[in-house]
């Protein structure tokens, strides 16, 4: 049996260098580093401008086959996010919800007594082209999305008057209030 995901090439754009040591791809771009642990019995092999990932062994215990398309999907965004990176927007939708940059911390005002202090992790940069966006930039696809997550944390958008923080991509479907 055969993953369709990891069957399909990766193309590397230029500028993109890929180094393979034992079980760890390291991914080099203009961007940045990027490396991956593989797992056990899948493997990864280089062809001019292309990578292909493959099964080594299937296990009875792990269905390799699916590890083996995780694995191309992960190598796939390390390539795009050193040669691209990634982008994430969020606004703050709501009376008097601001945000912006105190030194290595984004303070937020979220309508409650106190501004939230939220860190700045190491590989992120973020942006705040006015007091009501958000831009959180990074080359690692995954660490964006969740620092993008934890700062929606602090006051998720509400179904009946849609206040708070939401992605700049997202809808949010208001509820009807209670008629008397």
């Amino acid at each position: 049996m055969t993953s369709r995901i990891a069957n399909k090439p990766i193309t590397l754009p230029a500028g993109v260098e890929i180094t393979t040591q034992g079980d760890e791809v390291m991914v080099k771009g203009k961007k940045g580093t990027l490396t991956y642990k593989l797992p056990r019995n899948v493997g990864v092999a280089q062809n001019d401008k292309e990578l292909n990932v493959s099964v080594l062994r299937e296990e009875r215990r792990v269905n390799v086959v699916a590890l083996a398309g995780t694995t191309r999907a992960i190598l796939q965004n390390m390539v795009t996010g050193v040669s691209q990176g990634y982008e994430r927007k969020l606004l703050l939708v709501g009376v008097g919800y601001r945000a912006q940059l105190k030194g290595n911390s984004l303070s937020l005002s979220l309508g409650f007594s106190h501004p939230v202090e939220h860190p700045i992790a190491e590989g992120i940069t973020i942006e705040c082209p006015s007091q009501t966006e958000i831009l959180v930039r990074g080359i690692d696809k995954q660490l964006v999305g969740q620092v993008a997550a934890d700062i929606r944390k602090y006051r998720p958008p509400e179904c009946y008057k849609g206040k708070g923080i939401r992605y700049g991509d997202e809808r949010i479907v208001l509820k009807e209030t209670k008629k008397k």
